[in-house]
């Protein structure tokens, strides 16, 4: 598939994932400060382990050129991008002061099952699997922050869960500096790779890598349900 095809390809995916019954439920949750506290610290687990993924993707890649964008992604999430000078973990322990946690407690966040589960799948994908089927899922689920594919289904994950702090909460974009970055930030990381798919994911290693990207999906949804359910047990 060409750069254009594999765009329609893996933009259908994420539409399907958006739609699904996981996310509707996810975002269906009315949101207090204790609920959105459960957010960040899931999230904050979600983003310090696709550092990992990347390095994990990098290590298995022989391309120089996959491993220069791959550091590029990287640098831009953990050390300075438009949206931060300390890295976007840095977003994430702003944002959850906003809901009454401290930085010590972000960063000594407990998992969720559901959320276990999702990165230890995750590593294994990007350990086990070849790079190019590992580039695939890593890649994807960044679509799903892109306002461009997903304007008319009420926007990427990012935009709608900002909508939903701001209206349920009376939150500012200032309190909310990862949704913010990260409803802007991922339309760059969600087509970077995509040249790299073109060139490198052919013949039968295209139905490998389409697989590997929606096994990550459904991962990305258990992870979301997972936040949604534990947050259904806290009063609205």
């Amino acid at each position: 598939m060409n750069e254009t095809e594999w765009r329609e390809r893996l933009g259908a995916m994420v539409r399907d994932y958006i739609r699904s019954p996981e996310l509707e439920h996810y975002f269906a949750i009315k949101m207090t400060k204790p609920r959105a506290a459960i957010m960040v610290m899931q999230q904050s687990l979600f983003v310090r382990h696709r550092r990992d993924c990347w390095a994990n993707v990098s290590a298995n890649c022989p391309v120089l050129a996959v491993k220069q964008r791959i550091l590029e992604h990287e640098y831009e999430e953990i050390i300075k991008d438009d949206f931060s000078d300390y890295g976007h973990l840095h977003l994430i322990i702003r944002q959850g002061q906003s809901v009454d946690l401290t930085p010590e407690e972000i960063l000594n966040s407990k998992p969720l099952p559901t959320t276990m589960a999702a990165l230890y799948a995750w590593g294994w994908i990007t350990r086990v699997k070849s790079w190019t089927e590992s580039l695939a899922a890593m890649t994807i689920t960044e679509w799903s922050n892109d306002d461009r594919l997903l304007g008319d289904l009420g926007g990427g994950q990012s935009t709608r869960m900002a909508k939903k702090w701001m209206n349920e909460m009376g939150f500012t974009w200032k309190q909310i500096p990862n949704l913010q970055a990260h409803s802007q930030a991922d339309e760059k990381h969600s087509v970077m790779f995509l040249p790299f798919l073109s060139e490198y994911v052919t013949g039968e290693k295209e139905a490998l890598a389409i697989q590997a990207a929606k096994e990550s999906l459904q991962l990305n949804a258990i992870f979301r349900e997972g936040i949604a359910k534990a947050q259904e047990k806290l009063p609205g």
